[in-house]
């Protein structure tokens, strides 16, 4: 099977799997224990958290530093982020091509009373700043407060078409609103430089799984500063923000992740890019009709989002799965019942463009011996979709 739903999920790296085997099989003890097993215990906990945010441009050590909350992956770190940042009763702003995680928090939210704006984006996918602007000066016009909008919570880069978002300059706006804005960083870490510090958020959802990490754990970086209303009860670690006792194994384990993925780009990067490029050019030689989602724009160099006009997309991903090759129709998240892509329609793309969308994702394990294959088998595959 050639695997090319890397944003879905990825291999564990061997390097990754060892060091989590290794931090599960030592001498168990929960890190908020007083003996001596738990204050060692907490020390490697600690020095994996400090290792991450370390590799992701913060020090975590200093005082009055920013905080890296562990939660158990992306989807809650989303929903901590939308229903814990700002007053509880404060608009909520977010962009149209958000992670579903980020998408239906904001929809409970609004069900509940509280006000939703949603940013546009342009037909390449990128947000637009001027709606950004537009949401902030209509939400802040009548406030007597600065804590009218709650948070603004925009992607650094998209899931399905690769597409990277103008985060420094969204920061810049929210700053001169002073509202906080949470950027879900989970697609371009391993993928493209990522240093929060300079991108000037307040708060980011990190999950290792995306880099050859371990699934069931992820974190919520915060601005110092920044506090968030807890989700959970029934514990007090994380100081009561995120009760729970914290899998150090996991951390340890993402840490590790992390320091490889960070010290592989650039050359990760080019190598990805290179394949995602062999792939476009080989389909778009047989298939001149194909349209490449996002090409216009900065993408993330592992992200190809095609649609191939006249074909089905759920027809192809059986037709495709059957022949040996693993992709997606959408986010893994909302591909169970495999609804045509929010993405592509808040860019405006047509229904017959819709209707075949696929999305091909990389990693830096693929393999151009993988690309060339792949090709094939998805031009065979479109043809026949083509010719009914």
């Amino acid at each position: 099977m050639i695997y090319l739903d890397n944003n879905a999920t990825t291999a564990m790296d061997p390097s990754v799997a060892r060091v989590l085997t290794e931090a599960l099989l030592q001498t168990p003890a929960n890190a908020s224990s007083q003996h001596r097993l738990g204050q060692q215990t907490r020390m490697r906990l600690d020095e994996a958290t400090d290792r991450i945010g370390r590799c992701l441009g913060s020090d975590l050590t200093r005082v009055h530093a920013p905080r890296l909350l562990i939660t158990s992956g992306g989807t809650e770190s989303n929903n901590l982020a939308i229903h814990g940042i700002g007053e509880p009763d404060a608009a909520i702003v977010v962009s149209r091509v958000e992670h579903p995680s980020v998408l239906a928090a904001a929809a409970t939210a609004e069900q509940a009373g509280r006000t939703v704006a949603w940013i546009d984006v342009d037909p390449n996918g990128v947000v637009k700043l001027d709606s950004l602007r537009e949401i902030l000066i209509e939400q802040t016009r009548d406030a007597q407060q600065s804590d009218s909008v709650a948070v603004v919570s925009i992607m650094s880069a998209n899931n399905e078409t690769g597409v990277i978002q103008p985060i420094e300059q969204a920061a810049n706006i929210c700053r001169e609103f002073r509202v906080p804005l949470h950027v879900d960083a989970t697609q371009s870490i391993g993928k493209v430089p990522v240093n929060l510090t300079e991108w000037g958020v307040s708060a980011a959802t990190i999950t290792p799984h995306k880099i050859h990490g371990p699934v069931g754990v992820g974190f919520l970086w915060l601005e110092a500063g920044l506090e968030v209303r807890a989700r959970l009860q029934g514990g007090e670690q994380q100081l009561g923000t995120r009760p729970g006792t914290e899998p150090v194994a996991l951390v340890v384990a993402t840490a590790e992740a992390i320091r490889i993925a960070f010290e592989a780009l650039p050359e990760s990067a080019d190598q990805m890019r290179r394949l995602r490029d062999l792939l476009e050019s080989k389909l778009l030689r047989d298939h001149p009709t194909l349209v490449v989602h996002g090409k216009d724009a900065a993408r993330l160099p592992s992200t190809s989002c095609v649609s191939l006009p006249g074909a089905d997309r759920q027809s192809l991903l059986m037709s495709l799965d059957m022949a040996g090759v693993a992709c997606s129709s959408g986010s893994a998240c909302s591909s169970g019942s495999s609804p045509p892509s929010h993405v592509l329609q808040a860019m405006g793309v047509g229904k017959s463009l819709l209707d075949s969308a696929l999305r091909f994702s990389v990693s830096r394990f693929s393999t151009e011996a993988e690309i060339e294959r792949a090709a094939e088998l998805i031009s065979r595959q479109f043809s026949r979709a083509i010719d009914g």
